[in-house]
C-alpha cells in the first residue's frame, strides 16, 4: 500500500460488516499468541516514485539496505516484504528485465535471506502497468504471467524467496482477477518453483470487504475460491486497516474492537474451505484506541494460527520520516511506539 495511491472505502462497506462482526468473539481475554510462522513488515522505498519511470534512484526512489533488516530481525521477525514496480523491472513487456533494476533487487533479497530471513517479493501495482489495467488490450493476462514466468526463473532456487503476486488489485472484475492470478501461479509452477505463493483478492483485498461485493464485483469469497496451487504452497494474502474507511490512511481507529470485528469473519471464511491466510499488511496509529485494535486483531489471529500463517506491519523503509505507521527505528536506534505492541507476538531469534 502506497498511501499516495490509497483510496477511501465507501463507508457502506463497514456499515454492512459491522452488523455481521461480533458473532464469533473470544471470550475470557485472550490466550497467549500461539507460535505465527511468519511475522514481518514492509520495508518501502523501491516502490516509490510511481509516477516516474524509470525515474532516478536516490531521488524519486530508493532501496532498503540489507543491513537495516538486522534490526526488525532483531526483534523477533522474519520476513520482510519487498515493493517494487513492475515498470521499472521490465520496462518493455514480454521482455528481459533491466540489468540495474535486477541487480538492486538481487542485491537486497540474497543479502536479506543469506541471514536467514525470508523475502516476499512484492510488485506493488494494483494491477496495472504504465496506468494499465490487467486485462486491457494494453496490458493482457499473458503478459503477466510471462512477469512471473521470469521472476520465477531467477529466485526459484533460493526457498527463503516468497512470491506475492500483486499488491490490491483493483478496477476489474473479481473473475478476471481470479483468471490472472491462476495464470501468474501456472506460470510460476511450470519452471519447477516451489516457492510460497501469497495471492490477494480483489477490490484491495481487505479481509473485512472479503464477502461484500457491492463497489467491487463478485466477491472474493466466492470467486477467489477457484484459483489453486498445484503444488498446494499457496495462501490467501489479505490487508486490513482500522479507520473509519479500512484504507490506512487516518491515524484513530473506530473503537478498541474494531481489530477483531474485521478479521473475525475471514477466521470462519478460511476454516470453513481449507485455506491459509497472510495478513500482508496492518497497521494502526500511535493512541490507545489503535493499540487495543491492533492488540485485538493479533489476539484473533495468533488464536487461530491454524488458518493464520503471519502477518506484516505497514511499513518501514527509510524514506518515510515521521509518517504514522513507520515502525523504522528513529535515527538515534530507538522504537517507534507501535513496536512495543508487536513485540509480545514475535518469537526472538
Amino acid at each position: 500500500m502506497s498511501v499516495l495511491s490509497k483510496r477511501a472505502l465507501a463507508l457502506s462497506v463497514w456499515l454492512v460488516i459491522g452488523g455481521l462482526a461480533g458473532c464469533a468473539t473470544q471470550g475470557g481475554g485472550p490466550a497467549a499468541p500461539k507460535p505465527m510462522e511468519w511475522r514481518g513488515v514492509s520495508v518501502s522505498g523501491a516502490e516509490f516514485g510511481e509516477k516516474v519511470f524509470p525515474g532516478v534512484l536516490e531521488d524519486h526512489f530508493t532501496y532498503p539496505t540489507v543491513a537495516s533488516t538486522a534490526y526488525f530481525q532483531a526483534q523477533g521477525m522474519n520476513l520482510m516484504r519487498l515493493p517494487f514496480r513492475w515498470e521499472r523491472l521490465q520496462p518493455v513487456l514480454g521482455e528481459p528485465f533491466d540489468a540495474d533494476e535486477l541487480a538492486r533487487l538481487r542485491t537486497f533479497v540474497d543479502g536479506t535471506t543469506a541471514r536467514g530471513l525470508h523475502v516476499l517479493l512484492n510488485p506493488h501495482n494494483h494491477a496495472r502497468w504504465r496506468g494499465h489495467l490487467l486485462g486491457s488490450s494494453e496490458l493482457p493476462v499473458t503478459a503477466f504471467a510471462d512477469f512471473w514466468r521470469r521472476l520465477a526463473e531467477l529466485f526459484k532456487d533460493n526457498p527463503r524467496v516468497q512470491f506475492g503476486l500483486m499488491n490490491e488489485p483493483h478496477g476489474q472484475t473479481t473473475e478476471l482477477w481470479a483468471d490472472s492470478a491462476q495464470a501468474a501461479i501456472d506460470a510460476i509452477r511450470a519452471t519447477g518453483a516451489r516457492n510460497l505463493i501469497t495471492v490477494p483478492g480483489n477490490g484491495y483485498t481487505g479481509a473485512w470487504s472479503w464477502h461484500i461485493g457491492t463497489w467491487y464485483g463478485t466477491p472474493n469469497a466466492e470467486v477467489m475460491l477457484r484459483v489453486r496451487d498445484p503444488a498446494d504452497r499457496m495462501l490467501i494474502e489479505v490487508h486490513q486497516y482500522f479507520d473509519a474507511d479500512g484504507s490506512g490512511t487516518q491515524p484513530e481507529c473506530v473503537s478498541p474492537t474494531i481489530g477483531l470485528e474485521r478479521v473475525q469473519r475471514m477466521t470462519a471464511w478460511l476454516r470453513e474451505h481449507g485455506r491459509r491466510a497472510v495478513l500482508a499488511e496492518i497497521g494502526g496509529g500511535d493512541n490507545p484506541t489503535c493499540a487495543s485494535a491492533v492488540r485485538g486483531a493479533m489476539d484473533h489471529l495468533h488464536a487461530n494460527a491454524d488458518v493464520w500463517a503471519g502477518w506484516l506491519w505497514w511499513a518501514a523503509g527509510p524514506w518515510w520520516g515521521d509518517y504514522f505507521l513507520s515502525i523504522e527505528p528513529a535515527a538515534d536506534g530507538s522504537d517507534k511506539p507501535q513496536m512495543a505492541w508487536l513485540r509480545p507476538y514475535m518469537a526472538r531469534p
